[in-house]
């Protein structure tokens, strides 16, 4: 695993993935806990978990296009400044005076439209440089990085919140950008895209060229079941730990009676579980297989669910989390691995903004209702509705399908003024290799 460090580039985008994350993990917990607390009402965070699902809906059909055809670094140089600057406009508003929930609705979905085009970025720039025989180990360490920013954000904001406010907590957020922002312009230099093979002509204008190129990203996932599969067992998975975030903060405030503070415990619990995974998911993907993996953390993950409504002690509700936090670390980075296998370079952004379009159809949809049932039914009633969903994912990640082999393609980067990446050397084009060692016992 140590291998990873080695290179410099990987290295820097991990470091940034840390200090994002605490600031991003920083701002969520804030502004929902500083909504429940204006309005008492699980509905308005139902709606917050919609609005900032919208923009999503409306992008990921775009995006793919454009993270597969574009640098994808300086996509997240820019998508770093766009979101620290309505950061820090929410941050001055909100130190100078009381925010409007409007406000915060409104950061949270242009904030939300990076993150829909930030995350489908970064898996497609790790691909991109990662060496073909590492892509467990660099998942590995980008949820490391992750959910290493996100323990950190939900111990912080539990107890510094009620000391510094919602605008301390989003200059914070703010300032983190910044830094990561730095980081990533110490990755590489220059301008680098990964190549497309050629394929025939291709149309004339940009808008022809897009949906041609749409039409081809729709096209390479017929015929391949176990992509289609486990892409729908990402985008519940997707749409599950996102709809959670409704049903967390009231779970602290109606049934643990622990406030602030016992939010930012199961968030610190959840953040622990995820982080700690990183010592032992390599291990059990190796031993276990991807798609046991993925389907044994989503049974985990449902059941954690079915059983949060009836902890009452924070001690044994922060427990669950941690346990959650591992399976999601586990699940996640076997999902990850794996669809870097098996998905071409050149087709991961449009591969990816599938099934995340797909996750963020079933947020906005199960988010709201979650949110209704929660408060006018039962706050258990929605935490079934999410285990529910995490229980489709694990038998959907488990359905008997033969996993696809592994389609190598030659490192196919083009620079502009600069150097060669430090990556692994690609074999000769159209070379067919198992897409993992472990999936062979599983092939039909």
């Amino acid at each position: 695993m140590r291998n990873i460090l080695r290179h410099r580039p990987l290295r820097f985008i991990f470091a940034a993935n840390v200090i994002s994350m605490l600031g991003s993990g920083m701002n969520t917990a804030a502004v929902t806990w500083s909504i429940l607390q204006k309005t008492h009402s699980e509905m308005d965070l139902g709606l917050l978990a919609v609005l900032t699902t919208l923009p999503g809906m409306l992008m990921l059909p775009f995006t793919g296009v454009i993270i597969d055809r574009e640098d994808r670094r300086h996509l997240l140089m820019l998508l770093d400044l766009g979101r620290g600057a309505v950061v820090l406009v929410v941050a001055v508003l909100a130190l100078r005076g009381p925010v409007h929930t409007w406000q915060l609705y409104l950061m949270s979905m242009l904030v939300a439209a990076g993150f829909w085009m930030f995350w489908p970025t970064i898996t497609a720039l790790i691909q991109e440089m990662t060496p073909e025989a590492e892509f467990v180990h660099s998942n590995t360490f980008l949820l490391a990085g992750v959910q290493g920013g996100w323990l950190m954000a939900g111990a912080l904001v539990g107890f510094v919140y009620d000391h510094i406010g919602l605008g301390g907590v989003l200059l914070i957020d703010c300032a983190t950008y910044g830094a990561s922002f730095l980081c990533y312009l110490l990755v590489r230099r220059g301008r680098h895209v990964v190549e497309h093979p050629e394929t025939g002509p291709r149309p004339e204008g940009v808008v022809g060229r897009y949906f041609h190129e749409l039409r081809e990203g729709i096209a390479f996932l017929k015929g391949k079941p176990y992509v289609v599969l486990l892409g729908t067992s990402w985008a519940l998975f997707i749409g599950a730990m996102l709809t959670q975030s409704v049903i967390t903060a009231p779970l602290s405030d109606r049934i643990l009676h622990a406030g602030a503070v016992g939010y930012g415990w199961l968030n610190a619990g959840w953040g622990m579980g995820a982080f700690l995974s990183v010592l032992y998911s390599p291990m059990v993907i190796r031993t276990r297989g991807a798609r046991h993996s993925v389907g044994f953390s989503m049974g985990l993950l449902a059941l954690s669910q079915f059983l949060l409504p009836f902890s009452h002690w924070l001690g044994i509700a922060v427990a669950i989390y941690a346990v959650m936090g591992s399976a999601r670390g586990v699940g996640g980075i076997a999902m990850s691995s794996t669809m870097m296998e098996i998905v071409p370079k050149h087709f991961m952004g449009r591969v990816q903004n599938t099934f995340y379009f797909v996750g963020t159809v079933l947020q906005m949809a199960f988010g709201y209702l979650v949110g209704v049932a929660a408060h006018k039914l039962a706050l258990s009633v929605g935490f079934f509705v999410v285990g529910t969903m995490y229980a489709v994912a694990a038998v959907t990640a488990m359905w008997p399908v033969a996993p696809p082999e592994r389609y190598l393609e030659p490192e196919l980067v083009a620079a502009e003024g600069s150097l060669p990446l430090d990556v692994g050397a690609g074999r000769a084009h159209g070379e067919v290799v198992p897409a993992n060692p472990e999936h062979d016992s599983e092939r039909g």
